[in-house]
């Protein structure tokens, strides 16, 4: 049986896109690890199809957090043997290279992101040499690999030659069981995922004050300290709630309760303007019409099914028209919610993971 280890940086409870993908690994007889890292909070592990292993380090953040963990990490794949070794993005791309040349196995690049693109990244410049550094080394020395859109597929063929295949971040077909409506409640528009920068907070606050809705926002990240702030210099206390990381149940369950969904996300780098992200699909297996942006991969899926209202302007006040305009005009909501009824029979995880399982059989010649 093929050993395939995979590594990120995040705790492994929440991340359901490798969860899906070493599931659909280990279902079809290969002997799959994920590895991870394990932080204080991090909830006891549930049992997998995979295996599962948490590094824990001293630091949490910043430059001695990668250093730390990408140390603990070569050196725990040194003493493991495997057929393949896959990084997921460029936090761990490095000992992935040198252990897949110390061992001359298979070395597969999974993009989740245009990782040196962030704006987190794109913002500071010191740091953005470090992860273009890291990114012009490794990536032309990884011919195998896949990533989560068509855009960010032909960046890595325009910069460094590299075809890597399409694999998109969709979830599991689901039954919809949404719980009863009173007219009483308020609307819920819904955000679930990274709490980060340039996922449009400091627009959507604001429009808050014009829109007669409640905000449900499931996730964390390096913005939440600004969230907060946000929250109380406009006063919306009492319109905005906070859940925090929730379990994919959980998550799923936010979701059915919702009436609109949110997918914003500023235009600063590559990454941003080329993403396609798991809760645009969430939405979509939810019947949830969506609030996204006019960006390449969104408008490709919404040409083709049109699921949501897509726009180019964040302004607070054009943000809180179009969301007034969607929970007033019934016959535009109820067509998108057709729509994502539709959709979802065609980007599920069931016709995606097809292409998963083809890439990996290619490369090992099963």
């Amino acid at each position: 049986m093929k050993k395939l280890f995979f590594t990120v940086t995040n705790d492994l409870t929440y991340d359901q896109r490798m969860q899906r993908i070493c599931s659909s690994l280990a279902e079809n007889g290969y002997d799959v690890t994920l590895v991870g890292r394990k932080l204080k909070t991090s909830k006891e592990l549930k049992q997998q199809p995979f295996k599962q292993k948490r590094i824990q380090c001293w630091f949490n953040n910043g430059k001695l957090f990668y250093a730390e963990y990408n140390t603990r990490l070569f050196f725990y794949l040194l003493f493991k043997r495997m057929d393949v070794i896959c990084a997921i993005d460029l936090d761990t791309i490095l000992p992935c290279l040198y252990i897949s040349k110390f061992k001359r196995i298979t070395r597969v690049y999974d993009a989740h992101e245009l990782f040196s693109e962030m704006k987190e990244i794109v913002t500071r410049p010191t740091i953005k040499k470090i992860w273009d550094r890291v990114e012009r080394k490794a990536v032309p020395q990884f011919k195998n690999g896949y990533t989560v859109c068509e855009s960010i597929a032909q960046e890595f063929t325009k910069r460094y030659g590299v075809k890597y295949q399409v694999v998109r971040n969709v979830p599991f077909i689901k039954e919809i069981h949404k719980p009863a409506e009173t007219d009483n409640n308020p609307k819920i528009l819904l955000y679930t995922g990274a709490v980060n920068e340039a996922r449009g907070f400091e627009y959507l606050i604001p429009a808050l004050q014009w829109i007669n809705a409640r905000l449900v926002v499931c996730g964390d990240g390096n913005f939440m300290p600004q969230l907060k702030q946000l929250i109380t210099d406009y006063k919306m206390e009492d319109k905005v709630v906070l859940t925090g990381m929730l379990l994919p149940n959980e998550l799923w369950q936010q979701t059915l309760q919702a009436d609109i969904g949110i997918a914003l996300c500023e235009n600063e780098g590559l990454n941003q303007y080329y993403s396609l992200p798991n809760k645009f699909f969430d939405y979509i297996q939810a019947g949830l019409p969506q609030i996204a942006m006019a960006f390449p991969e969104y408008e490709r899926i919404n040409k083709e099914f049109r699921i949501a209202v897509l726009i180019d302007d964040m302004a607070p006040e054009r943000l809180a028209a179009h969301i007034n305009n969607l929970q007033q005009d019934v016959v535009l909501y109820e067509t998108l919610r057709q729509n994502c009824l539709k959709a979802k029979h065609f980007l599920n995880w069931e016709v995606e993971q097809k292409k998963l399982i083809s890439f990996y059989k290619s490369i090992l010649h099963d």
